[in-house]
């Protein structure tokens, strides 16, 4: 009997080790890693909007699915080119109690001058309006690093989304963020922002300057 009990206590633990392993494994498959960026995945060739709405024409409800997917766009007036067409209008600093600061982007992509000035320890988010045509683009991801007096005090990257062509132009929010405060905080800095896709081209490049005072520009 005592063999019994030692045969269900083992049977016990190696259905529990079993469980935990699927558990495991079922975990690490849901979460992203550290190493998810090194992953490359091999895509199939890429086709443009008029091939994909060819391609299943003869499907009813796939082609009407598709057409939703493109809103309101008018397909004939794609063009036949496969690589999307991605403007960022302009960037928008939007901060509690205090008008919007709509920063216009100018086409060299190096505004003059500091381009805008923060106060010190204010929470703020960027509103992004973002203009695409003639082809869906998948995976634009925002980075930003910033500078101060040659020290590196950011480096920041946040995936914005795919999006397809459509008339009107996006309006995306970023999450809120705070600007550091202190004495030390105050001054000039230094950054490089860029708009990039999963095929790695680069939409926007911006070189600026911008200040943090102790208190709002007046």
């Amino acid at each position: 009997m005592g063999n019994d009990d030692d045969k269900d206590d083992e049977k016990s633990a190696s259905t529990s080790a079993t469980t935990m392993q699927e558990e495991d494994f079922s975990d690490s498959s849901c979460y992203a890693t550290e190493d998810d960026d090194d992953i490359h995945i091999q895509l199939g060739p890429k086709m443009s909007i008029r091939e994909h709405l060819e391609k299943d024409k003869d499907d009813e409800s796939l082609r009407r699915w598709k057409e939703q997917l493109l809103g309101g766009l008018d397909v004939a007036q794609v063009k036949d080119q496969e690589e999307p067409d991605v403007k960022i209008l302009n960037l928008t600093i939007v901060a509690e109690g205090r008008p919007d600061i709509v920063l216009e982007i100018p086409q060299d992509g190096h505004p003059k001058g500091p381009w805008f000035t923060l106060k010190e320890g204010c929470k703020y988010h960027l509103r992004f309006t973002i203009r695409v045509t003639n082809d869906i683009v998948c995976g634009l991801k925002y980075t930003n690093m910033v500078w101060k007096r040659g020290l590196k005090v950011e480096n920041s990257k946040e995936m914005l989304g795919t999006f397809s062509p459509q008339a009107e132009p996006y309006v995306h929010e970023m999450p809120e963020d705070t600007t550091p405060s202190g004495i030390f905080a105050r001054g000039s800095y230094t950054a490089k922002t860029r708009f990039v896709d999963d095929d790695n081209n680069c939409h926007l490049e911006l070189n600026y300057t911008f200040e943090i005072h102790k208190e709002w520009d007046k």
